[in-house]
């Protein structure tokens, strides 16, 4: 069994009977929506599921697991997804994918927010291998990106897949992939990105996390922020 397969295995578990599960979006949500499926299969959990993205609902949707739009949300019980890295204090970095938004949404909604990543993902510092996505307006692109420049960020226009045109958030967003000084903490940037008009949203998640699932070489470290 590999360590996503692993991950999935011990977040699946942790589902209970009747629950809402919100589904992150990416490798290792794919593989923890299939463990869920599986075992709301084989153990008749009733489980409803609300998906991040349009991938992670096709998925549900072929594994028979009810989906529940995100407009008639007011909460989940549980929300299950990756990170690009995590710090020591819990703060994620999300966004390489393009579903910001209803990530944070979803992460914001949910009683526990429960993260799957590997050793790899570990970092002193938010930022410390992946530039910031900051998903913008369109039509307001260069002026947020002077509002960063004045904070000692250095970032472009994130390209699509075939680099010919602009890569567009599920949101129908453009995306600023930008790079900020080690010594400008993730609080600063966070509070910051938060107030600049004509931000949609950013890949900073801090003081979401409830618990971080580790995998390494076939086992499994649960972290928590201190005292909880």
């Amino acid at each position: 069994m590999t360590d996503k397969e692993l991950l999935a295995q011990q977040a699946a578990n942790q589902v209970e009977d009747g629950m809402l599960v919100g589904l992150g979006t990416g490798s290792t949500a794919d593989c923890f929506i299939r463990e869920l499926g599986r075992r709301n299969a084989e153990a008749g959990l009733r489980v409803s599921v609300a998906a991040s993205s349009t991938v992670s609902a096709i998925l549900a949707q072929s594994l028979a697991l009810p989906l529940v739009a995100l407009e008639h949300l007011a909460r989940l019980d549980l929300y299950v997804d990756g990170a690009d890295e995590v710090a020591p204090d819990l703060t994620l970095l999300k966004g390489r994918g393009a579903d910001l938004v209803r990530e944070k949404l979803l992460a914001r909604a949910s009683d526990r927010f429960l993260v799957l990543v590997d050793q790899s993902k570990l970092v002193d510092r938010i930022g410390e291998r992946f530039p910031i996505p900051v998903e913008v307006m369109p039509f307001a692109w260069q002026l947020v990106k002077r509002s960063l420049e004045a904070l000692g960020g250095r970032g472009e226009l994130r390209r699509n897949a075939s680099k010919d045109g602009l890569a567009v958030s599920s949101h129908g967003s453009l995306i600023l992939d930008v790079v900020f000084d080690p010594g400008c903490d993730s609080k600063t940037l966070d509070e910051f990105l938060n107030d600049t008009p004509g931000v949609v949203e950013h890949g900073i998640f801090r003081g979401l996390a409830s618990a971080i699932l580790v995998a390494a070489d076939g086992r499994i470290q649960e972290r928590r922020v201190a005292g909880c």
